[in-house]
């Protein structure tokens, strides 16, 4: 067995023994190259094959940023290990360790001193590590040092027959009141929008949010809450991977949150989604208090994430 560095003519192979392994992840090549090989950061001296017999046996792509993300610049001293999988056929025979130990090497010769599993932003394929689908994975990594961290969950809901309930609509009436407005985006508000994201947020929102601006798409997929004065407080939005079953994020400026605004404002996008005949609506990371968010919604959780680190 041999470790090389990525070329294409491997990708067929890769793709196969992906879908051969990470069986709850299945993919498709363009998938693959949109979010590993089109990746601004993708470097072939960190993506390795492992060959045996002139078949792959093993592959593992890390990343550390060339390009700086937002506020988050180049995060020079951090570097991501954003999947690796070995041949079941193949396990252990040390495949999976020389994988990562060669990503680690040359990582550590790039100034890293942290790697992160999977949870690579913007286009990750995982938040972390799937402990129910991948328990294998957890026990690899923790042999080799990593370190667990907070878990993260996936959670869906079907919006067939959905109705904003009774109470609900009571909070809407009381917001609005108060002068509150719900309202479907409008490009008046662009930059006004822009600028609550990034303030309110971060970065991340905001490239979400102007991604669906630049796609002409915002109209259809933004809802944002204006307070008595007119201005932006809340915000939610749909599809920032072109997937219009795709919920979130969602946000409430804090001093107004008393009203229940994040709610209504899931509630109504819910119906809208229903309006539209989608059906089913799922967010691929939320965090333990976003998780009690939306199980009160009747959300409910299909996959639970493990955050990994490690010094090196």
């Amino acid at each position: 067995m041999h470790i090389i560095n990525y070329n294409q003519k491997y990708e067929k192979g890769v793709i196969d023994l992906w879908n051969k392994t990470m069986i709850a992840d299945p993919i498709t090549s363009h998938k693959f190259r949109k979010q590993a090989l089109f990746d601004d950061n993708f470097d072939t001296e960190l993506c390795y094959v492992a060959i045996l017999n002139d078949s792959v046996v093993g592959f593992l792509l890390a990343t550390k940023r060339k390009f700086p993300y937002l506020e988050r610049g180049l995060e020079p001293a951090r570097g991501w290990i954003n999947v690796m999988f070995v041949d079941t056929d193949y396990r252990q025979k040390g495949i999976g360790t020389s994988l990562v130990e060669h990503a680690e090497e040359k990582l550590k010769s790039m100034g890293v001193e942290t790697v992160t599993l999977a949870a690579y932003s913007p286009n990750y394929f995982f938040p972390g590590i799937d402990k129910d689908n991948y328990r294998d994975a957890i026990k690899f990594f923790d042999k080799l040092g990593y370190k667990a961290g907070e878990e993260s969950y996936s959670m869906c809901k079907d919006l067939h027959g959905y109705q904003i309930s009774e109470e609900s609509l009571a909070k809407l009436s009381k917001a609005q009141e108060a002068g509150f407005s719900f309202l479907n985006f409008d490009y008046k508000y662009a930059l006004e929008l822009l600028d609550f994201l990034k303030n309110e947020f971060g970065g991340g929102w905001k490239r979400n949010a102007l991604i669906s601006m630049q796609n002409n798409t915002a109209e259809d997929c933004i809802l944002l809450v204006l307070d008595p004065k007119q201005e932006i407080v809340g915000f939610c939005m749909r599809m920032i991977d072109g997937n219009p079953m795709r919920f979130g994020p969602i946000g409430v400026k804090e001093e107004v949150r008393n009203y229940g605004i994040g709610g209504i404002l899931f509630d109504i996008m819910q119906l809208e989604m229903e309006k539209q005949g989608i059906y089913h609506l799922y967010f691929v990371s939320t965090d333990a208090p976003g998780r009690r968010f939306y199980e009160r919604h009747g959300v409910k959780v299909f996959r639970t994430y493990v955050d990994y680190e490690k010094k090196i």
